[in-house]
């Protein structure tokens, strides 16, 4: 390695050090003084999604509940996510309305949840893409938006878009 090279990696990593301890102390004096409304978990938190988390959700997630499967670049997913906030604002029991990133993690995922209005948690795909798909439904072409619906006794319904009056009635019929 040249004198040259040394001296300019050593200013690179120097100059991201600076970086990460000022976002440090910035971060640290935005929670030591909010400013605003406070947060709700699911506008701070992306909680992973992999394998699994979908055989959970369905045995022993919250009943009502809706997930809008997303992507960062999906133009309509904010509309069909509006539709399922509109169809549960009246009720006095909100089911879960939650939002699944397939495509970026943390801050990037964090970044859409000003996106869905009414949001209760916000996921990431963690791991490999195609396999948490096929853990979701085997049939899904990975499209976007795909919702699902989870009703009361646990049924599902699934559909590419927003879904419709007749199934956001089913999916909140009593049980």
């Amino acid at each position: 390695m040249t004198s040259a090279f040394k001296s300019t990696a050593l200013a690179i990593c120097t100059a991201a050090l600076c970086l990460s301890a000022s976002v440090t102390r910035a971060q640290a004096h935005h929670h030591a003084h909010p400013q605003g409304p406070a947060k709700t978990p699911a506008q701070r938190t992306v909680l992973p999604f992999d394998e699994k988390t979908w055989e959970h959700a369905l045995q022993h997630g919250p009943r009502p509940a809706a997930y809008l499967f997303t992507t960062s670049y999906c133009s309509t997913c904010p509309a069909a996510f509006a539709v399922l906030h509109k169809a549960v604002q009246q009720r006095k029991d909100k089911p879960e309305l939650n939002a699944v990133m397939m495509d970026v993690v943390g801050p990037q995922a964090l970044r859409h949840a000003a996106h869905f209005k009414g949001m209760t948690h916000m996921y990431a795909f963690d791991g490999f893409e195609p396999a948490i798909r096929q853990a979701v439904d085997p049939a899904w072409p990975n499209v976007t938006p795909y919702v699902v619906l989870v009703d009361a006794k646990g049924q599902t319904q699934r559909v590419i878009g927003p879904p419709a009056p007749i199934m956001l009635k089913r999916w909140l019929s009593p049980a």
